[in-house]
């Protein structure tokens, strides 16, 4: 673990996977929670906890470094299902790239359960976890100056749903009509860490 400052009242913890960063994200939510740890913001990443907000970030630092985090507890999640078109333009090169038929690409992705590790890029854009390793595919050598709302894409071990038309370049093998992200809602991101999210196949147009 590696815990840096970040100006005068914030933190940033650096761990070596996304199972350290969720675990961490955990118990510093627990500490929280039950008035331990006062702090305005805990925002996890890939492999990062920002904390913001903190009143003695020193003392914090030093008790993060001197301390073990306790794995991560199951989690009670909520679940989103977001309805899907495999549709999308590089759903053959993907299929070329796992080695199977662009079918057998939706049957995949549809029967996995995924779940929001962080939020991050664009409002309402969240980093889904969930398809095996061998299944992680490259972002695309020329990425897209346009990529439409809806859109379901893969990039390394992440699936992500752009919640608004947006530079990428992620591979697009399908497209959803769910708004990810609504001003007027509460809350405005269908999406949070922790979400459970499943992908229930459509109609192709």
């Amino acid at each position: 673990m590696r815990v840096l400052p970040v100006g005068d009242d914030a933190l940033l913890v650096e761990v070596s996977s996304g199972e350290e960063a969720r675990a961490l994200h955990a118990e510093l939510l627990r500490r929280r929670a039950e008035g331990a740890l006062s702090v305005r913001e805990i925002v996890p990443a890939a492999r990062t906890v920002l904390l913001d907000g903190l009143t003695d970030p020193a003392r914090l630092a030093t008790e993060l470094t001197t301390s073990e985090v306790p794995p991560a507890p199951p989690r009670e999640r909520e679940s989103v299902e977001l309805p899907v078109r495999y549709d999308g333009p590089d759903l053959a090169d993907v299929a070329a790239h796992w080695g199977v038929s662009p079918e057998e690409v939706a049957r995949i992705h549809a029967d996995t359960e995924f779940s929001v590790a962080f939020c991050g890029f664009a409002p309402g854009f969240g980093y889904l976890t969930g398809l095996p390793q061998h299944y992680d595919v490259p972002r695309r050598a020329t990425p897209r100056t346009s990529v439409p709302a809806g859109a379901v894409a893969l990039a390394g071990p992440y699936t992500g749903v752009y919640p608004r038309s947006s530079p990428g370049g992620w591979q697009l093998i399908g497209s959803t009509d769910t708004v990810l992200w609504d001003h007027t809602r509460v809350p405005a991101a269908l999406l949070s860490p922790g979400t459970r999210v499943r992908f229930v196949p459509v109609g192709s147009s």
